[in-house]
């Protein structure tokens, strides 16, 4: 008796997958579970992360070029100031290690200030950022600046809007002052996933080396993303000038985004390379009559 086409139909079992099929089905199952790219993070996008060899190299190179601003800087009087700005974690430390590291820090300085005291909370606002501003052949570097006041302090509440609206119809002025006065002014936004936000915040909280990071403001502006956003969005619409433009770098790659950052520093800070004379080293004297000295030396133990 032969079976009806429903009835085969019914009992049929599916052929297995060809490996090629599994391995396609796979990538679009890893690929569904992929955190997409956030929309609230401006330019967000997926990116290959950079390898370290390739880091190194190039970052090499910009060491090299930012000996030379240095010398350009001191020989023609430049004053230079660079502004970072970013949520936790958006790697504005490790830039400015990868800016600094190679350079003077008499020429290259660094500001990064602590909470103010109480005669600094006594004066106008930005009185204490005013002093660290450079002199003639300075770079000045700051770790968060006058922006904690449209940034940290709006969203933890230690300033109210008032205070805050004030602050950002003053900034712009204030800036137009610095750059009128000589100074180059330069303005950094580091942006990070909140996906890579988390991940780096717990990474802190798992490794001996940056447990000191991992501060109760961190833990605090955790939970606190898009207050952090909107005031991000404030800061941008009042205080994004022609004369003082805010770059935004992706550092959801910090090898990527330090390599940028330093190499945008170069193209905007004009340079040359000032002609130097071949090193001579000169003969060393001879010993003459000198004798060691027969001293009880306490050597550093050389456990390495």
């Amino acid at each position: 008796m032969k079976q009806s086409k429903a009835s085969t139909a019914t009992i049929a079992r599916p052929r297995p997958p060809t490996k090629a099929a599994a391995n396609k089905a796979s990538a679009k199952k890893a690929s569904a579970k992929k955190p997409s790219a956030k929309k609230d993070a401006p330019g967000a996008e997926e990116r290959t992360r950079m390898k370290r060899s390739d880091y190194e190299d190039e970052l090499e190179k910009l060491h090299v070029e930012l000996v030379k601003l240095q010398q350009w800087v001191t020989a023609k009087g430049l004053k230079v100031c660079v502004v970072f700005e970013g949520r936790d974690t958006a790697g504005k430390g490790g830039t400015i290690k990868a800016i600094t590291e190679r350079v003077s820090a008499r020429v290259f300085r660094v500001v990064a200030l602590p909470a103010p005291t109480e005669r600094e909370r006594s004066q106008m606002y930005i009185q204490r950022y005013v002093r660290y501003l450079p002199a003639a052949g300075e770079v000045v570097i700051f770790d968060r600046s006058w922006y904690n006041r449209a940034g940290v302090e709006r969203v933890m509440g230690f300033a109210d809007e008032a205070t805050v609206h004030t602050f950002l119809q003053i900034a712009p002025l204030m800036e137009k002052a610095i750059v009128k006065s000589g100074v180059i002014l330069l303005k950094y936004w580091l942006e990070v996933s909140e996906e890579e936000q988390g991940r780096r915040l717990k990474e802190r909280a798992n490794d001996g080396r940056k447990i000191w990071k991992l501060t109760p403001m961190d833990l605090k502006s955790y939970s606190r993303w898009y207050d952090y956003s909107r005031a991000r969005d404030d800061m941008f619409a009042a205080t994004d000038t022609p004369h003082a433009p805010w770059y935004v770098a992706r550092t959801d790659d910090k090898r990527r985004g330090r390599l940028n950052i330093i190499q945008h520093l170069l193209d905007h800070v004009p340079y040359e390379a000032i002609p130097r004379k071949k090193v001579k080293f000169p003969k060393r004297q001879k010993r003459g009559g000198y004798t060691p000295l027969d001293h009880p030396y306490k050597f550093v133990d050389e456990r390495y």
